[in-house]
């Protein structure tokens, strides 16, 4: 990954807006998909490589990419469950609930799973949008075409 710490950000065609991210430390620290980039954004980046080539059909699971949590433990330790869920493929609450440590599978929680995926700071490299029953960041148009590229 680049080493230069900054905003990126480059159109997508395909999901008809940009993708955005911010990197600090060779770690991704956020990912958006606004209508414009922030003023200061720079366009090349190699994630934004990546994610180009990703959302034109190439399967990448973008299991290398460092992401840097800032998120309650409770949060991480469901996101870091979500990044284990193999590309093509997706779960429920219920499965999430199973694979995320220290949850009760017979235990009800649903709603701090729910929170959990809504506080995703990096999509697509922390796949919330493979979560059926759970509302990611992304906008509801993006996560449909991230899991129509994945086949989901």
């Amino acid at each position: 990954m680049d080493d230069v710490a900054g905003i990126y950000a480059r159109e997508s065609s395909y999901l008809d807006r940009y993708v955005q991210l911010a990197v600090a430390q060779r770690r991704v620290i956020s990912v958006s998909f606004p209508d414009s980039p922030e003023p200061d954004a720079g366009a090349d980046h190699d994630l934004l490589d990546r994610i180009e080539a990703y959302l034109g059909g190439e399967r990448d699971a973008f299991e290398d990419v460092q992401v840097a949590l800032t998120v309650p433990t409770a949060q991480r330790e469901v996101l870091e469950a979500v990044r284990t869920v193999p590309y093509g493929q997706a779960v429920t609450v219920e499965q999430l609930a199973r694979m995320a440590p220290g949850r009760d599978p017979e235990g009800d929680h649903a709603a701090e799973i729910r929170e959990a995926v809504a506080a995703n700071p990096v999509p697509v490299f922390i796949p919330t949008h493979r979560v059926r029953d759970a509302a990611g960041p992304a906008p509801a148009d993006v996560a449909e075409k991230l899991r129509a590229i994945e086949g989901l």
